[in-house]
């Protein structure tokens, strides 16, 4: 996390306390929020419906493809986001032309027809959260001088704005859609996209040019080679996409394959550099099984805008008094769960302070448990459609939540604390990795969902989960020797 250069004097407190520039970063997030889970919720049913319903009648599988490339991709576009920023442009042109790439594809999505809107519509998306996911958490570290000790509310309002719009987005364009259409609800979230960028576009000069310095700029003699690179690349892949190579059923495998290359480029280079001491190249080992407990983790829970979603709108009851719940709506639990819990877990750590779990114990903890909410399945499996209980699901994302806390919010804060001094920025580049291999996982899995034989699909891969996360916990010891002091 970047901070603001030593002896810089702290803004004037203007929202809640805290510096005026985290309001618009709060807006553009939220919004930006808002639209991206809102088009997530309804995505699967639009490829997946049947024509007559108002989708694209592409079978279940590939859909679910689809759905995991694109996770993946956006968290892999994380990566391309932080270059720009650290080489080209920094931190906060990239977060502004970010969200404009959003909602550009939000657009797209609501106005092309049929596959060219998802086409063009998803790549944009993706690209655009990267940069956005790239920047926004570094502009608000940004608005903080050295000591500031506003920084960890300043960062708690900031993700509640994040789980806002994670919340509203799926319920507004969930209604939209099941009452007009997939557009209507696809064009929402554009409109819940230009909200965020307007305001932000009116707010920028609340930031009093915080993050305008490009950190490491590129070499203006270097400029035409990675010029040529990213045409060639481009080129390369619409060469694959037109000869039938990257099929859309192949795309979340695809996407598996190439951060599991890049990761494991990244992984040799931290491990074989000259600039990374013994104990620093411990510390890396030790990275290793959080980052596959990691992508165990995210491959199950990426599953809720897949086999969730397919789950919720063809297995479960969703009769609330007369009306039908949309399907969509299922997405909005999470987030409720994640505003109601996580002061309660971080005033948790905070009060067992040296006391509390080390990191493996709590990556070995999430990923149990994130097993065991795949097994909760289980006595719901067999129901026939519309059978299953709301209340029963929304028991098993209460379980997924508490995963979520247990690995998720420790897994940024581990990449910082493991990484070699000269490698900060590569270290938290993996762990975005882990989370894009997990989620293109999903959508790998979920490719292989069939109702008829989830009791199979549930206890497997729950099972799996929850013998790695007890390997975790028999390994910690060894584990936090290679930790060398961290915890």
């Amino acid at each position: 996390m970047a901070t603001a250069s030593p002896g810089t004097r702290a803004p004037e407190a203007t929202f809640l306390g805290q510096p005026r520039g985290l309001a618009h970063l709060f807006g553009v997030e939220m919004w930006e929020r808002f639209s991206f889970y809102g088009m997530q919720a309804i995505l699967l049913y639009y490829l997946s419906y049947s024509a007559a319903d108002g989708g694209l009648a592409i079978s279940t599988s590939t859909a679910a493809s689809i759905v995991g490339a694109y996770g993946g991709t956006v968290y892999l576009s994380t990566i391309v986001g932080g270059w720009v920023s650290d080489r080209l442009a920094g931190p906060e042109r990239v977060l502004f032309w970010s969200a404009v790439v959003v909602m550009a594809g939000h657009v797209a999505l609501s106005l092309l027809p049929g596959l060219l809107g998802v086409g063009v519509g998803l790549v944009l998306i993706a690209l655009g959260s990267g940069g956005v996911k790239a920047t926004a958490t570094t502009l608000v570290g940004l608005l903080y001088a050295d000591g500031d000790d506003r920084r960890d509310a300043g960062f708690s309002v900031f993700y509640l704005g994040i789980n806002v719009g994670a919340l509203v987005g799926p319920l507004l364009t969930g209604l939209a859609q099941s009452a007009v259409g997939f557009h209507l609800g696809f064009g929402l979230a554009a409109v819940g996209m230009a909200a965020g960028l307007a305001q932000y576009a009116w707010g920028r000069r609340g930031l009093a040019g915080t993050g305008r310095e490009v950190p490491s700029p590129l070499p203006a003699d270097q400029r035409p080679r990675w010029v040529a690179g990213a045409v060639v690349g481009v080129l390369l892949l619409l060469a694959l996409a037109l000869t039938g190579v990257l099929r859309a059923d192949r795309l979340a495998t695809v996407v598996v394959w190439v951060c599991v290359v890049v990761s494991a480029g990244y992984f040799v280079q931290l491990l074989r550099s000259a600039r990374v001491d013994r104990t620093e190249r411990r510390r890396v080992l030790a990275f290793i099984p959080m980052f596959v407990a990691s992508v165990a983790f995210w491959s199950l829970y990426q599953q809720q805008s897949t086999v969730v979603a397919l789950y919720a709108d063809s297995q479960l009851d969703r009769d609330l008094f007369g009306w039908t719940v949309p399907a969509s709506w299922v997405q909005s639990i999470n987030p409720v769960f994640i505003i109601l819990l996580s002061g309660a877990f971080a005033a948790l750590w905070t009060r067992l302070g040296p006391r509390q779990p080390s990191t493996p114990v709590k990556f070995a903890a999430g990923t149990a448990i994130m097993g065991v909410a795949f097994l909760l399945f289980l006595p719901m499996a067999g129901d026939g459609p519309g059978g299953a209980p709301l209340l029963g699901l929304v028991g098993i994302l209460l379980v997924f939540t508490v995963a979520e806390l247990l690995l998720s919010p420790v897994g940024l804060s581990l990449s910082t604390k493991l990484a070699p001094a000269a490698y900060r920025t590569q270290m938290v580049a993996l762990w975005f990795l882990s989370t894009a291999i997990g989620t293109s996982l999903a959508g790998v899995f979920a490719g292989e969902y069939d109702p008829s034989t989830q009791t199979a699909y549930f206890g497997t891969l729950g099972g799996v989960a929850v013998v790695l996360g007890v390997v975790l916990a028999l390994a910690t010891p060894a584990i936090r020797r290679l930790m060398s002091g961290v915890r």
